[in-house]
């Protein structure tokens, strides 16, 4: 699914959307992508002359690119909020031009909370890990 797709699913929106494609792989597991380009709001300070995607961004780019696991529920005005983030380790920097890959596969679901191993990579490696709670929380008008 491209961005206009990923947009029907997640409220996010620009400068915070931070996943520009998003692919169910299997049952339970999915797979995005977003390419940093450099201009990005969060590297505007982090750090000058050597901009790094900072690991919080990261955590969030897992978070929305696991939109897919949940589309169905998103129908029903549901909004997918974080509960938990645990075991998460930084393995290798992201830099402008760096093509980042996101996975996310759900190993716990009792709805409403669901618990997720994601990673990030770039060129195949390994650059964040962890586990993430999402609690689907439903809207109020």
């Amino acid at each position: 699914m491209n961005k206009e797709e990923i947009k029907k699913i997640l409220p996010h929106r620009e400068p915070m959307l931070l996943v520009e494609e998003a692919n169910l792989v299997e049952e339970g597991k999915a797979q995005g992508f977003y390419t940093v380009k450099g201009d990005e709001y969060f590297l505007q300070g982090h750090f000058p002359g050597n901009p790094i995607v900072p690991g919080v961004i990261q955590c969030e780019m897992v978070a929305q690119s696991a939109c897919i696991l949940f589309a169905d529920a998103m129908k029903e005005k549901v909004l997918p909020v974080y509960a938990g983030i645990d075991k998460v380790k930084f393995r290798k920097q992201i830099h402008p031009g760096d093509k980042i890959e996101l996975n996310t596969e759900i190993f716990y679901a009792k709805d409403p909370f669901y618990k997720i191993k994601g990673n990030v990579k770039v060129d195949g490696q390994l650059c964040m890990q962890g586990e993430f709670t999402v609690v689907l929380v439903k809207e109020e008008n």
